[in-house]
């Protein structure tokens, strides 16, 4: 058996998991996957954060992807990566860069279990700043700085591409060097606030035919968290598994414990159970209806005659879902045109879903949200 068919039938514990810690954050980013901005009061608490660290130590859970929100802003954010990393669990998280001081910078420098992803998504502050907010591009450089001099090596300079910054990877790449960090390109997808700026921001045709040349000459320099295997069919694969791993080799944990099977699919369609429900978060993984259907073998539907099915797998199930298109039809994004041509068919049709929760500070705040990003945290 291949090793991604291995994978495609799930795995006794996930790879890696990202970890949404919190929803509040300091900005307010226009494609925030989370709709994130205001901390939901019902977050889990320290001990329980601990025991789902616990469990993941003993599921032999590689690394988590720390995520939010701004992770940054939990009272005990630091207090859980080093209890992650005492009991064996790596840590990456990803920071829009507002307290990594030159002390904290250091205190990673210092760490071996411990990776830090800086996001930018702008190679100038007025690319950046438009969809990330007034200021964040002179945070995020003066963090990458503090990292620099303090002698971090390889942390994570993370771009989300759009059809604003595609023309400027030669700029982040450079930008990446400077500063001694690796690259690493994802894909915009149309999750949380992203589905209501997707169509204006996803790269163009031509723009996703470029990436996929310029990401191919750099198959070892530049990461992308296998998110463009959509792009398989323009040659070869790049780098990665090349399938949705969604509920078979990862997952999400959002800030009240629900496990959903993808961070890009936060909506009640893909929600497997909670971490606080009997069982924790080994039963939600091992024993829940939703991840043992995503495990079973998956209908190609609309894709089944497509000479690149095996290459691409149809694409995302979270764009497909948020763009309004089936789930076993073409990715939105579909480089052959399938996609663009559901998505016009799909014209007069019901609305596409909306994430079940928003926590955006520019809504009104309905309970039980209804707190400041920062309410009652100290700054550290």
């Amino acid at each position: 058996m291949k090793l991604v068919d291995r994978f495609m039938e799930g795995l006794d514990a996930p790879i890696c998991l990202t970890w949404e810690l919190t929803y509040a954050c300091n900005l307010a980013c226009t494609h925030c996957l989370s709709s994130s901005g205001r901390r939901d009061p019902r977050e889990l608490t320290t001990a329980e954060a601990k025991a789902v660290i616990d469990e993941l130590e003993a599921m032999q859970v590689f690394y988590v992807n720390i995520g939010g929100g701004e992770p940054t802003v939990r009272k005990d954010f630091w207090e859980l990566v080093e209890y992650a990393t005492a009991h064996r669990v790596g840590v990456k998280f990803s920071t829009n860069g507002s307290r990594i001081t030159p002390e904290r910078a250091a205190w990673l420098a210092a760490s071996d279990y411990v990776d830090v992803q800086i996001s930018l998504d702008g190679a100038t502050a007025a690319v950046n700043d438009a969809v990330r907010g007034i200021g964040s591009y002179a945070t995020a450089i003066k963090a990458m700085e503090n990292l620099h001099a303090a002698g971090m090596a390889g942390f994570k300079l993370s771009v989300v591409v759009t059809r604003q910054n595609a023309g400027q990877l030669d700029d982040f790449e450079a930008i990446a060097q400077r500063y001694g960090a690796q690259l690493r390109i994802t894909r915009l997808r149309p999750s949380g606030r992203g589905a209501d700026v997707w169509d204006e921001l996803h790269p163009t045709a031509r723009q996703q035919r470029e990436l996929y040349d310029w990401l191919a000459r750099r198959p070892d320099e530049v990461l992308t968290g296998d998110s463009f295997f959509h792009l398989a069919p323009f040659g070869d694969g790049l780098p990665g598994l090349n399938l949705c791993g969604a509920g078979r080799v990862v997952c999400l944990i959002d800030p009240i414990g629900d496990v959903y099977a993808c961070p890009f699919a936060i909506h009640d369609e893909f929600l497997a159970g909670n971490v606080r429900e009997p069982g924790g978060f080994a039963g939600v993984w091992r024993g829940s209806e939703l991840f043992t259907e995503l495990r079973r073998p998956q209908s190609a539907g609309a894709c089944a005659s497509c000479t690149f099915f095996d290459k691409c797998r149809g694409g995302c199930m979270a764009a497909k879902f948020f763009t309004g298109l089936p789930l076993d039809g073409p990715d939105p994004e579909c480089v052959l045109g399938h996609g663009e041509a559901a998505l016009a068919a799909r014209d007069g049709a019901a609305a596409p879903p909306k994430p079940t929760q928003d926590h955006s500070r520019r809504t009104p705040r309905p309970r039980p949200c209804d707190e400041s990003p920062v309410a009652g945290l100290a700054r550290s």
